[in-house]
């Protein structure tokens, strides 16, 4: 017998083959790597991992940087414990191959040492939010990133994507994203300056973010910068002791 979370899964993914992907792709490259997929994974599936992002509330970190970020986040070291419906739709082959689809690219799961891998942001707190700035990729090829809405109790709390920034041939475009219960967000993070803006009184947003990579290869200074900013703006320094052991080639 399928649990409820593998019978979610599945029908999601029954659902992403039946998909027509020939319009999303367009849409996904003409706003310069980054498209909306409005609500693209059905309640059962989303309620599951609402669920998870609750159950995982006592491990949230909060964190602040002053004029860049304020906010709580929760690791993929903490998620493979505790979150398995969170893990699945990160490891689904099918939901990769569909990105890829999309994006145009061989896309990898991070390495098991990545905490950002797959991971929960919630804004709970009035005033939380996060500066405009890039995904950066400090891995030897791209990363991308895919954003799905949880809860969405904010009408403050948005995504603001500044779309062809950096582009030479368009101008810069600003949209609002509220991130809806299943909406997805796919961009390439090295193209899309974002932000979002701060939570009002009495609301709240959780999002979950997983990363895919072209490359899971990354330079011995890039990682130790990484770690020191996961540490300090992101999971706290006690979560990177959760980090397991890297795997020998």
């Amino acid at each position: 017998m399928p649990t409820p979370t593998g019978t979610a899964l599945q029908q999601t993914e029954s659902a992403l083959k039946a998909i027509d992907i020939d319009p999303l792709h367009s849409a996904y490259w003409e706003q310069h790597e980054c498209v909306v997929l409005e609500r693209l994974l059905p309640p059962p599936l989303v309620e599951h991992l609402a669920l998870e992002a609750e159950r995982v509330r006592p491990f949230v970190n909060r964190n602040y940087v002053p004029r860049h970020k304020k906010g709580g986040s929760v690791s993929a070291y903490v998620l493979r414990q505790e979150a398995p419906e969170t893990m699945a739709l990160y490891h689904s082959e099918i939901f990769r191959r569909f990105l890829s689809r999309l994006t145009e690219a061989t896309l990898l799961l991070c390495p098991d040492q990545d905490p950002h891998a797959f991971a929960l942001y919630y804004y709970t707190e009035p005033g939380d939010h996060i500066g405009f700035h890039y995904d950066t990729s400090y891995y030897k090829g791209a990363r991308y990133t895919v954003l799905v809405g949880l809860v969405e109790r904010s009408t403050h709390c948005r995504l603001v994507a500044r779309l062809y920034k950096g582009s030479r041939n368009r101008e810069i475009r600003e949209v609002r994203i509220p991130m809806d219960p299943g909406t997805v967000v796919v961009f390439n993070g090295d193209k899309l300056w974002h932000a979002v803006t701060p939570l009002g009184e009495q609301e709240e947003r959780i999002v979950l973010t997983l990363q895919y990579v072209t490359n899971r290869e990354m330079g011995l200074l890039k990682r130790m910068f990484s770690n020191l900013k996961d540490a300090f703006a992101y999971f706290g320094p006690a979560a990177l002791l959760r980090r397991p052991p890297a795997h020998k080639a």
